[in-house]
């Protein structure tokens, strides 16, 4: 999976908002705000096929938590971003 290419990370005030800049109006509907952690993996994924285990790996090793909770919150953070369209899928990585 590849995170959607056409969408940016802003970081505002204190917030990490994804937009998508080829809106020529912004839909508020359609911007989605990250928290801190989200966000750097954001940064880490962004432009390359990775699969869950890889979010695992970036979790473990980046907040030293075990790897079972590091599983469990990527598969939210993944659903989280299919359940908003924030995920294109490919053949290169599951």
């Amino acid at each position: 999976m590849k995170l959607k290419e056409d969408l940016v990370l802003r970081h505002v005030g204190d917030d990490h908002i994804i937009v998508d800049p080829g809106q020529e109006m912004v839909d508020l509907s359609k911007v989605f705000t990250l928290n801190d952690s989200a966000a750097w993996l954001w940064e880490k994924l962004a432009g390359q096929s990775f699969t869950s285990e890889t979010v695992v790996e970036l979790l473990s090793s980046a907040y030293n938590i075990p790897h079972a909770q590091a599983a469990g919150d990527a598969q939210r953070l993944i659903e989280n971003f299919e359940k908003n369209g924030l995920l294109n899928k490919d053949t290169d990585a599951g």
